[in-house]
């Protein structure tokens, strides 16, 4: 798999967990992290447009780890 392949499976993958969290009552605070998570998304779309497949990559990765901080704190994943 090349990266860009990679990055745009990511970024399935962060439209399917997205769908968990708008499923759930999340606090004023969570919903600022969520809103930093769909930031880092876009990001990650335009450095692949740019052909910066990096700066893209860290960026998906970025907002997996801000949302997977709100899906665990609502148990929608378990601490491993």
């Amino acid at each position: 798999m090349d990266a860009i392949d990679r990055i745009k499976k990511d970024l399935d993958l962060f439209a399917k967990n997205i769908k968990e969290i708008e499923s759930i009552k999340i606090n004023g605070e969570e919903e600022k992290i969520v809103e930093m998570a769909k930031n880092y998304r876009d990001d990650t779309r335009y450095y692949l447009e740019q052909n910066d497949h990096l700066t893209s990559f860290g960026c998906i990765t970025y907002a997996h780890g801000l949302l997977d901080a709100v899906r665990l704190l609502h148990n929608i994943i378990k601490d491993e």
